[in-house]
């Protein structure tokens, strides 16, 4: 299996003029871009009341996403840290409003200008910590920070990602959380180690509480009979709302201690050179009751 690219270089350098030329010139990944696109576009759910919207492709690349947006009718700026993907971008003559920025660093775009976000496959770089002075969970907050701010009330990002592991994955939701951001995955084909895709639907202000998440895909032969219909729910991972409060759960401790746990805090005691009575039969004994 390929290594994956976060784990060879930065994105700037690992995208060097080589890379972006033939990452570009890929019939398969143009197909793969174009579809991710279609769908993050999908789950964009913008208003359909034919009005252009402007959008930001964060990690826009050489424009490949972008074209999609172009295609449906909107404006969009797209933004990413390889000025060879940039550059490329120019040459085949995209559309958007291209600039060269460090997501990681945060957006600098004015407050509510811009109607919903997407990215493809961009997100996880910011877990990597390339140099000394990067720390992800900073990097994640400076993004997420400033990509709240910049959006309209009641707009939404979608980010498809690969996440490395669990650790990585739950490192970009709290951040986006942590950020104000209400939603959760969306997993298409959740059955499928090919066609498996994962989608981060977040919602900007008290507008996107009220919008439900939308489901996950799946194939036509992943289709589960009545029994097992409740297996579908895992399509679909849902996080609380961030402006909802979460009253935290109290352990329940009312067993006591018990026997072996007083022995043991007795013999420290002693160790300690305190006065502890002697052990006895009775020692961690429940009294009973009086009457």
């Amino acid at each position: 299996m390929a290594s994956r690219p976060e784990r060879v270089a930065p994105p700037e350098i690992f995208y060097d003029d080589t890379e972006a030329r033939k990452y570009t010139s890929s019939s398969r990944i143009i197909d793969i871009q174009a579809s991710l696109s279609e769908r993050a576009l999908e789950l964009l759910a913008l208003p359909e009341d034919g009005v252009p919207k402007l959008l930001l492709d964060i990690g826009c690349g050489s424009g490949l996403s972008g074209e999609t947006l172009s295609e449906e009718g909107h404006h969009w700026i797209g933004l990413d840290i390889s000025p060879s993907m940039l550059n490329i971008a120019l040459e085949r003559e995209v559309e958007g409003d291209l600039l060269l920025s460090d997501m990681g660093q945060g957006l600098g775009l004015r407050p509510g200008v811009i109607d919903g976000a997407i990215s493809i496959s961009a997100v996880q770089w910011l877990c990597n910590a390339d140099r000394s002075s990067h720390n992800p969970r900073l990097r994640l907050k400076a993004f997420f920070t400033s990509l709240y701010r910049c959006l309209a009330n009641g707009a939404k990002a979608v980010f498809q990602v690969y996440p490395e592991n669990v650790d990585q994955r739950e490192l970009i939701l709290n951040a986006a959380m942590h950020a104000g951001f209400s939603g959760g995955i969306v997993v298409d084909f959740p059955h499928s180690s090919k066609k498996r895709k994962e989608f981060l639907v977040l919602g900007c202000g008290q507008l996107s509480t009220k919008a439900s998440l939308s489901k996950g895909k799946i194939e036509d032969e992943e289709k589960l009979s009545d029994e097992e219909s409740e297996d579908e729910e895992n399509q679909t991972v849902r996080l609380s709302d961030r402006h909802r409060p979460v009253k935290k759960q109290r352990k329940n401790n009312k067993s006591g201690k018990g026997k072996e746990w007083i022995l043991r805090k007795k013999d420290q005691m002693r160790r300690r050179g305190n006065d502890v009575p002697l052990d006895t039969k009775y020692t961690g004994r429940k009294r009973k009751g009086r009457f």
